[in-house]
């Protein structure tokens, strides 16, 4: 076993299994290469940024390029295993990961969590109703919510 794979903790392992299984069912395979970007996904807390990947997998002797970077995550989201967060232009792993859902995602501009949850039925539905009533066709949804999060706001009461 290597020192990378022993110091794997047991969330990244099941997501990791989880992500071989949604591929398997996909007919798609998660490549070594495919596994480690997932698997440096998950390891990030908050948010990471295509070129922050390639810095995190590149060393002295074996660099990453962008291009396997890009394609890389265009598998993965097309797996539903990761989410594109445009406003950041970055990339956080998927909680739902195999299972068809709209999510939001609710991102602390203080300290840059991210929690992901399912999009409730109403807002989803009024969301369509709206794109239909203007003959609008929706291709992708995902909603951004930004502020701060409670432990950032009890943060800077405590300051004031």
């Amino acid at each position: 076993m290597t020192a990378a794979a022993e110091t794997k903790t047991p969330d990244i392992e099941q997501a990791l299994a989880d992500a071989e299984r949604v591929c398997a069912r996909h007919g798609a395979r998660l490549t070594e290469q495919r596994r480690r970007i997932l698997e440096q996904i998950l390891r990030t807390d908050g948010v990471i940024k295509a070129y922050d990947l390639i810095h995190a997998l590149s060393s002295d002797d074996h660099s990453i390029k962008p291009p396997t970077v890009y394609r890389t995550l265009a598998f993965l989201l097309e797996q539903g295993l990761i989410h594109r967060i445009e406003s950041l232009n970055g990339f956080v792993a998927c909680s739902h990961p195999g299972e068809r859902h709209e999510s939001a995602l609710m991102i602390c501009d203080g300290c840059g969590q991210i929690t992901e949850f399912r999009t409730p039925e109403p807002a989803s539905r009024a969301l369509d109703d709206e794109a239909e009533a203007q003959d609008f066709a929706i291709a992708s949804r995902m909603v951004e919510l930004h502020g701060q999060c409670g432990d950032c706001r009890r943060g800077q009461q405590n300051r004031a």
